[in-house]
């Protein structure tokens, strides 16, 4: 997708040079595969405002590198952010944008050393920003990594059964999201049988599942590079009141909260229409996380959607929305969806799920 590269380095050029620098230097693997097309763990890509791009990588990646990135000049280095830095310099660069919030403090300190008139300047959030905006491409690859999700979930659910650990459950689930075409899962499964329904990420273990647990599985598959996310919570054996209750809750304020996930709409108030929700059914002190957050080349990317965030939602972002009621000592229950921001055929739009597995409270 050369075009597609070229056309993102074009708009972060654009930006370089608002921000008064004369290059960016592009350190976050993520937003260079994002910028270049190259996976690799060890890359950087040198963005002047004008002339060249330059990506550099080792001699693993070599080979990758110049079969993927043409359209880039390449440099193969094993110590890649002095050697781009340096070259900068030599071609009249010196005003440098960096990813403040990659780097570290020993790596920053290496590279203004090469240089007394180097001049290093955060580059802010520039990249994370148009990554938010989803091409169709990207969005076709986000759906697939939703559909095996779901398909594997079907698959496995039915493991779902008194006697089962949480840990054998996860690798089943495991096993078939890679099974259904995954190249890796998204994140490390979760599931919280019983009281360790009550932890948000609880890591799976030996408990059994027992008649009368909740139990939230928190799961996604990767497909293309990109992270699905998808989290329910089903029954064994016949629920109690209370678990139906909170279910409900639950189910209402997540219903409700993709309805409000449309363009124009405060990520802010987004967040208040399910935890009001929850509030109201007086479980406000058992909701503490945000209720989603955006989705793509990373499992957590812009936007955040949270009580204490600020922005505005645009079409084709793709976020989760998830809240969660959280009862100590008893259990819990999470929903979750991965779902596309649209502008639609009326003036509010809507969202687009790409995960369609089933909401009804699921009783095994």
């Amino acid at each position: 997708m050369p075009e597609i590269h070229i056309a993102r380095r074009r708009a972060v050029r654009e930006r370089i040079a608002a921000l008064g620098t004369d290059a960016a230097l592009i350190t976050s693997g993520v937003n260079v595969r994002y910028l270049t097309g190259l996976v690799s763990s060890n890359a950087a890509l040198l963005l002047p405002a004008d002339g060249p791009a330059v990506l550099a990588t080792d001699s693993r990646y070599a080979g990758t590198a110049a079969r993927d990135c043409a359209d880039v000049e390449l440099v193969i280095e094993r110590f890649i952010e002095p050697v781009l830095v340096r070259l900068a310099i030599d071609r009249g660069n010196r005003r440098i944008a960096f990813e403040a919030r990659e780097m570290t403090v020993e790596r920053h300190q290496l590279l203004a050393s090469l240089d007394d008139g180097l001049a290093l300047l955060p580059l802010g959030g520039v990249v994370e920003k148009l990554r938010m905006v989803k091409d169709q491409a990207e969005i076709e690859l986000l759906a697939r990594a939703c559909a095996i999700t779901c398909e594997a979930f079907a698959a496995a659910v039915g493991w779902l059964a008194p006697g089962v650990t949480e840990r054998e459950f996860a690798v089943a689930l495991d096993r078939a999201m890679i099974d259904a075409g995954a190249e890796a899962m998204a994140f490390d499964t979760i599931v919280a049988s019983g009281p360790n329904g009550a932890i948000p990420h609880h890591a799976p273990g030996d408990r059994e599942l027992a008649a009368g647990d909740l139990v939230t599985v928190d799961c996604g598959a990767r497909f293309g590079g990109y992270h699905a996310d998808m989290t329910r919570t089903v029954a064994i054996g016949e629920p109690a009141g209370w678990q139906r209750e909170i279910y409900g809750t639950v189910a209402a304020a997540q219903a409700a909260s993709v309805r409000a996930a449309r363009p124009g709409a405060d990520v802010g108030a987004v967040d208040a229409t399910g935890r009001d929700l929850i509030e109201e059914a007086g479980y406000g002190g058992n909701f503490s996380h945000g209720l989603g957050h955006g989705v793509g080349l990373e499992i957590h990317e812009a936007p955040i959607i949270g009580y204490d965030r600020t922005g505005t939602l645009t079409d084709r972002v793709p976020i989760t929305i998830e809240p969660g009621i959280y009862l100590p000592g008893a259990g819990g229950v999470r929903i979750e969806d991965t779902l596309v921001v649209r502008a639609g055929a009326g003036a509010e739009g809507s969202a687009q799920l790409l995960t369609t597995f089933t909401k009804e409270l699921l009783v095994l």
